[in-house]
């Protein structure tokens, strides 16, 4: 017969073994596939997956993404291979803007139609005269950003695109004249953001995807560029700054092109020369429009490109206006394409330019 004290003896007996028992027992596993799937998406994540993005490309938008992203990866304590913004500092304003702004010949033309006026076609003060010509850039690049920039937006943005450089924001700045604003304007814009520049008065009469031979892949080209002047007469001079004269109402670029990283780096570096000297004033500059910032240094600019053994060797001939007189068809020289003079003046009625109708005709220049 049990006991009082053998029933407690023998009750603490049996809760001790099941503390041990219990105790013992290893936790259950936890399950991968619960980790992964209940996982909160970073915001980086997030963003990719579920909204497409925001960069225009020339084939359309980009598909959907089919899974996500891999996290991005943890900074190297050893180094980092993107350069410090300390140490670009001490480099030419060529070197930064080729960090700043790095050129990718097998990209693809970005998706961009840039123009500058007073205001843009929403307002009521946009002319009239110019709305068909505006309009039928859109019409003729359906799924391409087209922007009409404004004076007072043009420095916003330039000063948010080159905050690394303040000097180019400074230079900008202190121009004199809209008209040269206007010309450092385009070389900007296309240099950081790339595209098809084209001024207010311009009517596109074919789609960029009909400016290239179809034998010439735009993988391989970074720049399109048509001649504005091919005077052949003995005067040429007295009418032209340059014997062949690359127009600059219409440039076609991919980003980073070390041409336009060129000229912007040229006028840059003029402009705060003048600014120095205290000559940076209209009727002041030792320098012309055209010479400047116009057709002549965008001219020169492309020829000693086309002419520097880094970026292109022609057999040992150098790249004159003999190249490309009197070309009816486009050439390409490097990784640029030279289109000739009814491409993107037709009409003028000299110097070997066709009609409008011409099928090589792309672009109508109404210099209004």
């Amino acid at each position: 017969m049990l006991t009082f004290r053998k029933t407690a003896v023998l009750a603490a007996f049996v809760l001790t073994v099941f503390y041990l028992l219990h105790s013992s027992r290893p936790a259950p596993p936890v399950s991968q596939t619960t980790l992964i799937t209940s996982k909160t998406p970073s915001k980086l994540e997030a963003d990719t997956t579920s909204s497409p993005t925001s960069s225009p490309q020339t084939t359309g938008a980009l598909p959907q993404a089919t899974r996500p992203y891999p996290p991005p990866r943890q900074a190297n304590k050893q180094g980092s291979s993107q350069q410090p913004l300390g140490e670009s500092s001490s480099k030419s304003l060529r070197e930064q803007l080729q960090y700043q702004f790095p050129y990718d010949r097998e990209g693809k033309f970005p998706a961009y139609i840039w123009q500058t006026w007073k205001v843009t076609p929403a307002s009521g003060d946009f002319g009239d005269n110019f709305r068909p010509a505006e309009a039928s850039w859109t019409e003729k690049h359906p799924g391409f950003v087209h922007e009409v920039v404004t004076d007072k937006a043009a420095v916003l943005l330039l000063r948010h695109l080159y905050a690394s450089a303040p000097e180019v924001v400074e230079a900008y700045n202190s121009l004199p004249l809209p008209v040269l604003k206007a010309d450092f304007f385009r070389y900007l814009i296309l240099l950081a953001r790339g595209g098809i520049y084209t001024d207010i008065d311009t009517t596109a009469l074919k789609s960029t995807t009909d400016w290239l031979p179809a034998e010439v892949s735009r993988s391989t080209i970074g720049l399109i560029v048509g001649i504005e002047a091919d005077p052949n007469r003995a005067d040429w001079h007295e009418w032209y700054s340059r014997r062949i004269q690359f127009c600059q109402w219409t440039i076609q670029a991919k980003p980073g092109h070390p041409i336009l990283r060129d000229i912007v780096a040229t006028i840059t570096e003029d402009t705060l020369r003048m600014k120095k000297l205290g000559i940076l004033k209209d009727k002041k500059l030792d320098k012309s429009v055209m010479e400047f910032t116009g057709p002549a240094v965008w001219t020169d600019a492309v020829f000693s490109y086309l002419n520097n053994p880094t970026y292109y060797k022609m057999d040992g001939k150098n790249v004159t206006w003999e190249t490309f007189t009197g070309m009816e068809t486009a050439k390409k020289v490097g990784d640029v394409v030279i289109l000739p003079i009814t491409s993107f003046s037709p009409g003028v009625q000299q110097m070997g330019s066709k009609e409008p109708d011409d099928p090589m005709a792309f672009v109508k220049h109404d210099f209004e």
